[in-house]
């Protein structure tokens, strides 16, 4: 698994990541008896349709596909960003139900004991329950960050330490805690939530529709292929170049494996409720487009600076049509020009507009 990259989609997350966790044959590494440990993306308490905190259907997915091989030890540990309530948060983001429903444990990591770890010569705190995990289930949300541009695997760890730690953090600037962290704190899975983060805040507000979610061990491929997904070059994102200089991991490159469950169902995109992407609507001409094509070429679009010239053709309705312009997807082939990809990466939408 290290240098591969699952990917399912479709809009029953719960299905979705018991498939991912079938297919990656999950259960095969864990002891019935072995702890395991769930670390979402709560850092606000507001439900997972805004585009800041991890689907709840996810860590069910991975909940009941633990249960059914008879792993029943398992935990949901979080903290909650400074100023807000973890506890809230479980309730606003549907995981007291969950935890009630599963019979989990839920762990509010403000309040548990911590243990100290160095890595490139910072010293650490950590939260005592996450870095004495039997096995460390990751479940952030790929989404924008005022601070870094973007968020994934890497900073979601920001979660597991305590909030002085967190503060201490910000002082140094980051980016070099945060990969510093990667290197101390190793999740053995990493399950991203790609269902509709927001275009660049970690807060919310402006979902951005993609319907998938992705699996792998290594945290820097996944923020990587992430960051690409997004419209970013993985050294634009200063912890995610240093954690690779760190050892943490690879990036994504052509002699990754990308494996797709479903790709020949991917749900069309939706009508628009992101202020971000009504703004940026009248510049695509779709015709049932896939929300994992749309959602690139959104966030190309906010990232291109420009508006561009024409209209771009997008959706699987221009197959076989010949096009004047610029089309998204192989779906527009007929088109003049043409980006390539099923779906393309925003940075490669990014690209030619740049060139275009």
């Amino acid at each position: 698994m290290e240098n591969r990259i699952l990917i399912n989609y479709g809009c029953n997350l719960r299905q979705m990541a018991m498939e991912l966790m079938e297919t990656a044959q999950i259960a095969d590494q864990i002891g019935p008896d072995t702890p395991v440990v769930l670390k979402p993306n709560l850092v606000v308490a507001r439900p997972a349709d805004g585009g800041a905190t991890t689907h709840p259907e996810i860590a069910e997915g991975v909940i009941a596909y633990l249960q059914a091989h008879n792993i029943r030890d398992i935990t949901i540990a979080e903290g909650s960003w400074v100023g807000d309530s973890t506890k809230r948060a479980w309730q606003a983001c549907g995981y007291s139900r969950l935890a009630q429903t599963y019979n989990v444990k839920l762990l509010d990591t403000k309040g548990d004991k911590v243990v100290s770890a160095t890595a490139q010569g910072i010293k650490l705190t950590l939260c005592q329950s996450i870095a004495r995990a039997g096995y460390l289930i990751n479940l952030p949300v790929l989404k924008g960050h005022c601070q870094t541009d973007m968020t994934c695997c890497l900073k979601n760890l920001k979660g597991c330490i305590p909030d002085s730690e967190k503060r201490r953090f910000h002082t140094m600037g980051l980016h070099k805690p945060i990969a510093a962290l990667a290197q101390a704190l190793r999740p053995q899975l990493h399950i991203v939530d790609s269902v509709c983060g927001d275009l660049s805040f970690e807060e919310g507000g402006n979902p951005i529709e993609s319907n998938r979610i992705l699996l792998g061990t290594d945290p820097v491929l996944l923020d990587s292929y992430g960051a690409q997904l997004m419209g970013y070059e993985p050294d634009d994102i200063e912890y995610l170049r240093l954690a690779r200089e760190y050892g943490v991991g690879r990036y994504v490159d052509d002699t990754t494996e990308i494996v797709e469950l479903n790709a020949d169902n991917r749900p069309t995109v939706q009508p628009l409720h992101s202020s971000a992407a009504k703004r940026l609507a009248p510049y695509i001409d779709e015709d049932s487009a896939c929300s994992a094509c749309y959602a690139s070429l959104i966030f190309a679009l906010d990232k291109a600076g420009k508006a561009p010239g024409h209209k771009l053709h997008i959706g699987q309705g221009y197959k076989g049509k010949s096009l004047p312009g610029m089309g998204i997807g192989n779906c527009c082939s007929g088109c003049a020009t043409y980006v390539k990809g099923c779906p393309p990466k925003a940075v490669d939408i990014l690209r030619f507009l740049q060139h275009t």
